[in-house]
């Protein structure tokens, strides 16, 4: 199986989804901001990434877990994946594709659009790691609700 979890940047809310996710992260309690920081992806992902899988590792079950940055065009890069995913693997049940965007807030917003668009990295990474960790526990749910379908997966008829 391979799980993609996407957003607007695939910086923050995706960076730490996926990284629950492979267990580099905790479920049990809100990550620091020294573990969240300590992320190869997170709050440094470049114009140039955008579009792009980023593959962040395996869990437990041997599934592929990647992020992508796909701006505000879900509605154009979503179904590119699932297209170019059916050429190469026929069976869609292999794919599944998570919106980390219902849990990012508004320091999220500010901290990721001061840091990564406009560069101002001192301002912008510590609010939007202070917005990662308030949103912190909406995102452990979402990678449970995505564990728990990955465990009992409903097939396509």
């Amino acid at each position: 199986m391979i799980v993609v979890y996407h957003d607007v940047g695939g910086a923050h809310s995706t960076a730490t989804a996926a990284n629950i996710h492979i267990n580099k992260l905790p479920m049990d309690r809100v990550a620091t901001k020294e573990e969240l920081l300590a992320l190869p992806t997170f709050d440094k992902m470049k114009k140039s990434d955008m579009g792009h899988l980023i593959y962040i590792g395996d869990d437990e079950h041997k599934n592929k877990i990647y992020t992508i940055g796909r701006q505000y065009k879900p509605n154009l890069v979503i179904p590119a994946i699932k297209d170019m995913h059916s050429i190469l693997e026929p069976n869609i049940d292999d794919l599944m594709i998570v919106d980390t965007m219902p849990t990012v807030n508004l320091l999220m917003k500010i901290g990721g659009f001061s840091s990564r668009r406009l560069h101002w990295v001192s301002f912008g990474r510590p609010i939007v790691t202070k917005g990662t960790q308030d949103a912190y526990m909406d995102i452990v749910n979402i990678v449970k609700s995505v564990k728990n379908n990955l465990k009992n997966p409903i097939k396509n008829s």
